[in-house]
């Protein structure tokens, strides 16, 4: 159970009618494949979400939406992909089930390895088979926002898996970016899980905020792995962070402006008067 197993869930978009108006050989030709490759339309979803032409949108993915709720079951389950800090490159079953390969006398096995690699492969220093890694992590986010933006809150999955609370997709996404956020945010005792057990980013004020863009996090600690800085990718947490703000700013109730409020204690009083 690795990150390539999820890869699919990425392949997910929603085409308006408007869209297929301005494409008629790419809808001559998608409507041929619904009609004649029945075989292989009923392992992907083509849903319709109206059935008024003129309003109509469908969500071209390779999941249909069972398969997308028994993916995400073991993506959303912090004994498997889902970290304090993101999406593991590899699920942590593995971590007590390596997966093995008997190839005659040679034995490959994959394990759980969430911080520097454990072989020579790539250089050594990257690792794909444990820690958390930006590109995908952000990949797999812009895919859930765009499955919620069809489905809505008709579609809801347990976050984390066994916590009873039920989320709708965009709030799963919030949920990884929040907890990818979090690499890099101080704890109640000013330590970055980005910087791990070094003291001097917690206590010299001279290190204390630099904030370092490793290319890659530790599946369980968070901390820091590969090089630095690795910007290109790993600065996509500043996306994160803004949808987060965005979402709180519009969660939090509007406060009344002074005049709005004089405003209507005056309507009040004369409520009250002619009563």
């Amino acid at each position: 159970r690795s990150m390539v197993g999820l890869v699919p869930l990425i392949a997910c978009e929603i085409v308006e009618t408007e869209t297929l108006k301005r494409l008629p050989d790419f809808a001559q030709r998608m409507e041929w494949f619904i009609r004649n490759r029945s075989d292989l339309v009923r392992h992907i979803s083509m849903c319709e979400v109206s059935p008024d032409d003129a309003h109509r949108h469908r969500l071209l993915a390779l999941p249909r939406r069972e398969r997308l709720e028994r993916v995400l079951r073991y993506v959303l389950d912090e004994s498997e992909f889902l970290s304090a800090y993101g999406i593991r490159s590899v699920s942590k079953v593995h971590q007590d089930r390596p997966y093995v390969l008997q190839a005659g006398e040679q034995e490959y096995r994959v394990d759980y390895v969430p911080g520097e690699s454990n072989t020579g492969l790539f250089g050594g220093n990257s690792n794909w088979r444990g820690p958390i890694w930006f590109p995908l992590n952000y990949l797999l986010i812009e895919a859930l926002e765009r499955y919620h933006h069809f489905y809505g809150d008709s579609l809801r999955v347990e976050c984390p898996v066994g916590s009873g609370r039920m989320l709708n997709l965009s709030e799963v996404a919030r949920e990884l970016q929040g907890r990818l956020a979090r690499i890099f945010l101080p704890d109640a005792n000013g330590r970055r899980p980005c910087h791990g057990d070094d003291p001097r980013y917690a206590t010299d004020p001279h290190w204390r905020d630099l904030v370092l863009f490793n290319e890659y996090f530790h599946g369980d600690s968070g901390r820091g792995v590969g090089a630095s800085h690795q910007t290109g990718w790993t600065a996509l947490v500043t996306r994160s962070i803004e949808d987060l703000a965005h979402a709180r700013a519009a969660a939090a109730p509007a406060a009344p402006s002074p005049k709005t409020t004089r405003g209507a204690s005056r309507g009040s009083r004369r409520r009250v008067a002619r009563s």
